[in-house]
């Protein structure tokens, strides 16, 4: 079965914003459907070829980062970051969009990763010593509303020590408030529970990690 095709002709720009654009996606005649997205007008999905769809980078990366310390088991990073449209700090992964000069690197989605971390931990990944690898390269978030998307990462620390962690390096809008580093009994019940520890939900992106965390997928 062929959906709706949608051109660059069929697309009129309602709202262009620094950091969100809104366009009308005319898919028949008289039928309107609404894309918010990050994404200027000559990037959106909707009108992407085929190819140009199966080769296209996400618009951010979300990590799962497993922790190893000495003499102690595995255990998840997460952390509280402030989520402006909840009004609250919700547990989270480390994540951020990708800029546009890691488009250009060998590896995109792992060179944001590594940034991302370095930002929002004070981690630096040792790449010798550290293992960052790709989940999934590109899931949307809610494409029934927009075309926003997110890579997965992984990225196994082997750590000493956790001196140097800390958020000091969260930049823009950026706000935290602490780290949790939990071990798989945590995070069975933080899923069983489907809150954190305040009471308060979280993220697809923070579910995906606990799962992929406690299933073992990440060994």
């Amino acid at each position: 079965m062929t959906g709706p095709i949608i051109t660059k002709d069929k697309v009129e720009t309602i709202l262009d914003k620094k950091f969100i654009r809104v366009f009308d996606l005319q898919y028949e005649e008289g039928k309107h459907y609404f894309d918010a997205t990050r994404r200027p007008l000559d990037n959106i999905v909707a009108t992407k070829t085929e190819e140009e769809f199966k080769t296209m980078l996400p618009d951010a990366v979300s990590c799962v980062v497993i922790v190893e310390l000495p003499g102690k088991e595995p255990q998840l990073l997460l952390s509280y970051e402030y989520r402006y449209p909840t009004g609250r700090f919700l547990l989270s992964v480390p994540a951020g969009l990708m800029d546009p000069e890691d488009r250009d690197e060998e590896n995109p989605i792992a060179t944001t990763a590594i940034r991302e971390i370095h930002e929002e931990t004070g981690i630096v990944v040792d790449t010798k010593r550290d293992s960052v690898s790709v989940i999934n390269p590109l899931l949307f978030s809610t494409p029934g509303m927009t075309d926003e998307s997110n890579a997965l990462a992984l990225v196994i620390l082997h750590l000493d020590n956790l001196d140097e962690m800390n958020q000091k390096g969260g930049v823009g809008s950026e706000c935290f408030d602490g780290f949790s580093l939990i071990d798989k009994e945590k995070a069975r019940e933080l899923l069983k529970k489907g809150v954190d520890d305040k009471g308060h939900f979280y993220s697809v992106y923070t579910w995906s990690a606990l799962m992929y965390f406690v299933s073992d997928m990440w060994k």
